[in-house]
């Protein structure tokens, strides 16, 4: 009897794994890398794009929805500096400062893809390509010199992605990320102090810093659904 049972239960198996190998073109997430450049606005940049750009990279994942939405989330490691000696707007005193920090970016974004995203019988009507919005919540931690700063930030962006393989996509991504916090920028104790050089506090997002990820990335499919799980 007991051999019985084994027997029936292992064929349930491995009928079930088979029910499930039929659709391994329709997954229910991704992970992978990203690598590209990062900048900053803020006192030191009002108006300038991609000015003093620096290296980032990191992990990212999705957990997939559906073929047209998806939630990601990231762990980034990025490099923002600022100048005002080439800024056009002078500060009291005439006082010059720079600066140069890491940050350590951890958040999740939703993300809509404006075609239906996939390959194979899993998804009628799809496509390898699509552009896509973002947008989110994060967390950032300035590394110090002077001291070390922990804010929300609030990420929204644009990007495109293409399938290459079954398993691998490959996409690029511009995002801005909005921050609570004017002290990005602040790395010294001595000189003008970039957090609020004209002592005008601000409210909300107004005067604060944020920072900006172009970046290119490549991740791999995991975990098939089965077949009666299928979107």
């Amino acid at each position: 009897m007991i051999k019985r049972i084994l027997i029936v239960c292992i064929a349930a198996f491995w009928a079930t794994m088979n029910l499930c190998a039929q659709d391994e073109d329709v997954f229910k997430g991704e992970l992978g890398g990203a690598l590209g450049g990062s900048f900053y606005m803020g006192d030191a940049n009002y108006t300038t794009p991609f000015k003093d750009l620096r290296f980032m990279g990191g992990a990212i994942g999705r957990y997939i929805l559906n073929p047209r939405m998806a939630v990601k989330g990231n762990l980034l490691v990025a490099q923002i500096a600022g100048d005002t000696r080439d800024f056009n707007n002078k500060y009291p005193g005439l006082e010059d400062a720079s600066f140069k920090r890491t940050l350590i970016d951890l958040g999740a974004q939703f993300e809509y893809n404006f075609f239906a995203y996939g390959t194979g019988h899993g998804f009628r009507g799809g496509s390898r390509f699509t552009p896509y919005i973002l947008g989110g919540m994060g967390f950032t931690y300035a590394i110090p010199p002077e001291k070390g700063v922990f804010t929300v930030n609030f990420p929204i962006g644009i990007g495109v992605k293409y399938k290459l393989k079954r398993r691998l996509n490959i996409g690029c991504e511009f995002t801005m990320r909005f921050s609570m916090s004017d002290k990005l920028d602040v790395t010294r104790k001595d000189g003008l102090q970039l957090n609020d050089p004209y002592q005008i506090k601000g409210v909300g997002l107004k005067n604060k810093d944020s920072y900006s990820f172009t970046m290119i990335y490549l991740t791999y499919d995991l975990f098939p659904k089965c077949k009666e799980c299928n979107y």
